[in-house]
């Protein structure tokens, strides 16, 4: 059974990953970006909220994160170490906690960005309000969409063409949909009265 709402879910907020924020060009390490203009969206609810980031990221010693949606605006301090073998790996430093993180969030009636530690336990994870058959079902669609790709997902339960993790996201596919079957039998067993030995 879910657990019960008493919790704020974290997805449901704004979230900034320095590194999938690197990915996308919205942020260069080493580099000053200037302003650019950053947006959240949902499947449910399409755009959420939309704003302006600038880093400066020149100087490690001295880098910083902005972020400005609405009348809402925040400065976070960025560091950077270095990596064993070559590189620098780049975080922000959580306001609150003074932790290194590359993951920042701004629940819903939040005042600011901080990292999940920050929050403690007056937020959770969507996955952890969900049920079981929730979970398998999200599990599923997850590994689909990763292996699919650019395939159109009506015309494949599991792409033609292997790739290196395949085999592995193919067990776990097949665990979750046994998991789905043991639900479905259980929940009709419960609706008709019966019991399977």
């Amino acid at each position: 059974m879910p657990r019960p709402r008493h919790r704020v879910c974290l997805q449901d907020g704004l979230k900034l990953d320095l590194n999938h924020l690197a990915r996308k060009g919205f942020i260069k390490f080493g580099a000053n970006i200037g302003a650019r203009g950053i947006s959240w969206s949902n499947s449910h609810r399409g755009e959420i909220a939309s704003g302006v980031i600038t880093a400066d990221m020149t100087d490690p010693s001295h880098a910083w994160f902005r972020i400005a949606v609405g009348r809402f605006a925040q400065q976070i301090t960025l560091v950077s170490r270095p990596r064993h073998y070559s590189g620098r790996q780049w975080f922000f430093v959580c306001p609150v906690t003074g932790g290194l993180a590359t993951v920042l969030w701004k629940p819903p009636g939040a005042s600011r960005f901080c990292s999940r530690q920050a929050w403690g336990g007056r937020v959770a994870y969507r996955s952890q309000f969900q049920n079981a058959s929730d979970r398998a079902y999200l599990g599923k669609e997850r590994i689909k969409a990763r292996l699919i790709g650019d395939l159109d997902r009506e015309d494949w339960e599991l792409p033609p063409k292997p790739k290196a993790t395949y085999n592995r996201y193919v067990e776990r596919f097949d665990d979750y949909e046994e998991r789905l079957d043991s639900a479905f039998i259980a929940s009709a067993a419960k609706g008709q009265g019966l019991k399977f030995v």
